[in-house]
């Protein structure tokens, strides 16, 4: 199976990690996660990223992701 893939778009330059910060802002808010929840485990300096999320609901995830 392959790994589930979600975009996220962000208006946040990508300037003293902004962007990045926007982005685990967002899965926060739409996986109903505190902020603290979500960490960037690679990618932080790509466009590209791969994330752990602790606490989430996997149904919730697997609607934001389509499966």
């Amino acid at each position: 199976m392959e790994p589930a893939v979600l975009i996220v778009r962000v208006v946040e330059p990508a300037v003293d990690g902004r962007a990045n910060r926007a982005c685990v802002d967002a899965l926060a808010a739409a996986l109903g996660v505190p902020r603290r929840a979500v960490r960037i485990v690679a990618g932080a300096g790509s466009r590209s990223k791969v994330v752990e999320v602790d606490g989430a609901d996997p149904v919730g995830v697997a609607m934001l992701v389509g499966r």
